[in-house]
C-alpha cells in the first residue's frame, strides 16, 4: 500500500496538536476555502498554500511518511510543531483526495524535502561513526560510570538521613518546613547526578497540607524512595533484571539494548504531559503477532512538541527494542518498513479484576510503577458517586477512574460512545484508578480518542 492510500480520521489528525488553541485553529483551516494548489505525492508528501492576512499566501509542506510520525514545514511564523496550517492541510488530506489530489511536488516543497531526508541520511551516519568510536574507549566510559556511581551513592546516603530526621521528628513537621526544604534537597539529588531521586523529592514537597490523609501519603512516597535508596546501596545483590529497575528509576539512561521485535504495531494511545522544561510524549503499541505492549517516549523542550508523532488506530510493520529492566514496557522504535494504515485489529481485552491483578503481579518486578497498560473488554461506564467507574458489563466488580478524568473531555466521549451498551477501552491501571486512553464500540468501528 502506498502512502498515498492512506487516509487518516480527523481525530488522528487533531492528536497531533501541541495544544487545545492549535487544535481549534486547525480545524478552521480543515476546508478547501483558505487552501490553493494543495496536492499529494505517492511517497508520502502533501502540500498546499494557506492564504493568511498577508499578501503572500503561507507556504506548509508535511512529510508523512518519515519514520517517526509525520514532519513538517510551513512559512508562517508560528513556533508550534505542527502549526495551525498544518493540522488544517492534515485534516484536508485526511477528507480524500478530491481537495488534494495527486500531483507533482512544487519545486518549493521538493527542496525541503530532499534536504531533510539528506540531513536525516548524514544524522544516521554519524551516529553509525559516534557510537563505533565510543565504544572503541571502554575504559573511559567505566571510569565515568564509576564516578557517577560515587556521587549517587552519596547523594543516596545523604536522602536517607533526611528521611530519617523527618520520621524522628513527626510528619507534622514536613507541613510546617513547607516545600523549599525539599526543593533543596532535591537540588542536591540533580547534584548527585540522580535525576530520579530529585523528581520524587519534588513530589514529596507537595503531599503536606494537600487534602485530608495526606500524612499517610507523604509516609508512602517516603517509604517508597527509602526502597529506592536501598535498591541502590545493594545493587550488586539484587537480580540483574531488579537492579536494571533500579537504575532506570534513579535516572541512568541505557540504550534499547533489547533484540529487535518486528511486528505489526497497533498505536493504541499518544498523549503529552508537561511541566516548565519539558514535555513528555508516550505512545503505546500493541504487536498483533507477539501480543506485546510497547511504550515509545520522545521529548521536546518546554513550548515545542516532541518530534515523534504516529496516528492513533492505525497499523505500522516496524522493529522495536526493548529497554533493560524487569517488566519494563518502554521500547524505542526501529526501522519502519511500511508508513500506518489502515486495521481492523483490536488488542484483546482483561476483565476489571483481571486487570486490578496485572497490576499487582508487576509491583512484584517494580514497585515503584504507577500503572500498567491494559485492555478491558466489555465495560460499561457507569456514575459512582461523585466519581465514575468502568463495570464488567457481565460480572459484579468494576474499576474506579482516577480523579483528573473527570474533568476531561474524554470520559463524556467514552459515556456518550458506550451509550450504556458494553466498550473495550485501553488505558493504564495503577494505584489511582483506571485513566481510559482510546475506546472501541461493539462490533465494527474506529478508534475513539479519549485523551
Amino acid at each position: 500500500m502506498t502512502q498515498q492510500g492512506v487516509r487518516w480520521t480527523a481525530d488522528q489528525v487533531l492528536a497531533l496538536a501541541p495544544d487545545t488553541a492549535s487544535r481549534k485553529a486547525g480545524s478552521k483551516l480543515g476546508a478547501a476555502g483558505p487552501w490553493s494548489e494543495a496536492g499529494s505525492s505517492d511517497e508520502g508528501t502533501v502540500w498546499g498554500l494557506c492564504k493568511g492576512s498577508g499578501s503572500k499566501p503561507y507556504q506548509t509542506v508535511i512529510d508523512i511518511a518519515d519514520a517517526a510520525g509525520p514532519a513538517y514545514k510551513c512559512s508562517c511564523p508560528s513556533r508550534k510543531f505542527p502549526c495551525k496550517h498544518a493540522l488544517g492541510l492534515l485534516l484536508l488530506w485526511a477528507g480524500g483526495e478530491g481537495a488534494v489530489p495527486p500531483g507533482p511536488t512544487p519545486d518549493w516543497a521538493e527542496q525541503w524535502i530532499a534536504g531533510r531526508r539528506q540531513r536525516a541520511q548524514e544524522k544516521r551516519t554519524a551516529d553509525a561513526a559516534g557510537s563505533a568510536a565510543g565504544s572503541g574507549d571502554p575504559e573511559a566510559a567505566r571510569r565515568r560510570a564509576e564516578r557517577r556511581a560515587v556521587r549517587i551513592t552519596a547523594g543516596a546516603t545523604e536522602l536517607e538521613q533526611r528521611l530519617t530526621d523527618l520520621l524522628r521528628g513527626g510528619l507534622a513537621g514536613a507541613e510546617q518546613a513547607g516545600y523549599g526544604t525539599w526543593e533543596e534537597t532535591a537540588a542536591r539529588m540533580v547534584d548527585a547526578q540522580a535525576p530520579g531521586l530529585a523528581a520524587r523529592v519534588r513530589e514529596l514537597g507537595a503531599i503536606p497540607s494537600s487534602g485530608p490523609g495526606w500524612p499517610v501519603r507523604l509516609l508512602e512516597e517516603c517509604a517508597l524512595i527509602h526502597l529506592l535508596d536501598q535498591g541502590w546501596l545493594r545493587r550488586e545483590r539484587l537480580p540483574d533484571g531488579l537492579a536494571s529497575t533500579v537504575r532506570s528509576r534513579i535516572g541512568l539512561s541505557a540504550s534499547a539494548d533489547g533484540p529487535a521485535i518486528r511486528d505489526r504495531w497497533l498505536v493504541l494511545a499518544q498523549y503529552d504531559t508537561a511541566d516548565a522544561r519539558l514535555t513528555t510524549r508516550r505512545i503505546w503499541l500493541h504487536g498483533t503477532d507477539s501480543g506485546r505492549t510497547a511504550l515509545l517516549l520522545s521529548y521536546g523542550a518546554a513550548g515545542r512538541a516532541p518530534e515523534l508523532a504516529l496516528p492513533v488506530g492505525l497499523e505500522l510493520e516496524a522493529e522495536v527494542s526493548a529497554y533493560p529492566g524487569t517488566g519494563q514496557a518502554r521500547a524505542a522504535l526501529g526501522e519502519q518498513f511500511a508508513p500506518p494504515a489502515p486495521t481492523a485489529t483490536r488488542p484483546p481485552g482483561v476483565t476489571t479484576e483481571q486487570a486490578a491483578a496485572r497490576y499487582g503481579e508487576a509491583l512484584r518486578d517494580d514497585p515503584w510503577l504507577d500503572s500498567v497498560p491494559v485492555t478491558l473488554d466489555r465495560v460499561i461506564p457507569a456514575p459512582d458517586g461523585d466519581s465514575w467507574q468502568l463495570v464488567d458489563a457481565e460480572g459484579d466488580s468494576a474499576l474506579p477512574l482516577t480523579a483528573s478524568v473527570r474533568s476531561r473531555p474524554g470520559l463524556w466521549r467514552l459515556v456518550a460512545l458506550s451509550g450504556g451498551a458494553p466498550v473495550k477501552v485501553f488505558g493504564e491501571c495503577g494505584h489511582r484508578g483506571f485513566t481510559p486512553l482510546t475506546a472501541w464500540p461493539e462490533g465494527a468501528g474506529e478508534a475513539v480518542l479519549l485523551c
